[in-house]
């Protein structure tokens, strides 16, 4: 059961997490409109082995803080300030970009995988969000990291951000995606990240 638990936390919680819009997974079908399904996938399958290690160290860090709690309320103010920085940041100081899939060379399909761990390596996003994720539902005792049940949480995670990346390569209509290409993808990371910080503000108050 402990082992099933693992697996559901970690499939729907890198689920909720990709699904929306961001630099992952619309370079993912901006890929498959521009160099087909093939590149996409592998661009997706990069991205995958990126989150499962990312996964692994924001369990790690959740599971030395269940057994070491004095430190979470530390961790919460110096998230509050973190995030509310890259909310600044983002919202005020980035350069407003347009979704850009960095130029590699059409013959070699390696490149779009080594791309596809490159930009989700730069993603640092995952790393706090797991962290909250071990924390929370260790708290509920939903979520068990004994080593099977870890390995099992962190593979989840690749296999739930490489299914929503497959969605939006196979449904991903390129209409959308002229319109989503007019954002400023920044605004809506800034938005984010001043949510979260907000959030755990009034946890600590």
């Amino acid at each position: 059961m402990e082992v099933l638990n693992n697996f559901l936390i970690g499939f729907i919680a890198s689920l909720i997490g990709v699904i929306p819009p961001g630099l992952l997974n619309l370079s993912a079908a901006k890929i498959r409109m521009q160099e087909g399904a093939s590149r996409a996938y592998l661009f997706s399958v990069g991205v995958g082995f990126t989150v499962i290690a990312q996964t692994a160290v924001g369990l790690l860090l959740a599971g030395y803080l269940t057994r070491h709690p004095e430190y979470i309320i530390l961790l919460k103010r110096f998230a509050v300030a973190v995030f509310f920085a890259l909310s600044i940041y983002f919202l005020f100081l980035a350069k407003d970009t347009r979704i850009k899939v960095p130029t590699e060379s059409r013959n070699s399909h390696t490149n779009r995988f080594f791309t596809g761990l490159f930009l989700a390596a730069i993603n640092l996003f995952p790393l706090p969000y797991w962290v909250y994720i071990g924390v929370t539902f260790s708290n509920y005792n939903l979520l068990d990291f004994a080593a099977l049940p870890f390995i099992v949480t962190i593979i989840a995670s690749g296999l739930g951000t490489f299914f929503t990346l497959s969605a939006y390569i196979k449904y991903f209509k390129e209409e959308r995606s002229t319109r989503i290409h007019k954002l400023n993808l920044n605004w809506l990371i800034g938005g984010i990240t001043g949510l979260i910080a907000l959030i755990t503000l009034l946890q600590l108050l």
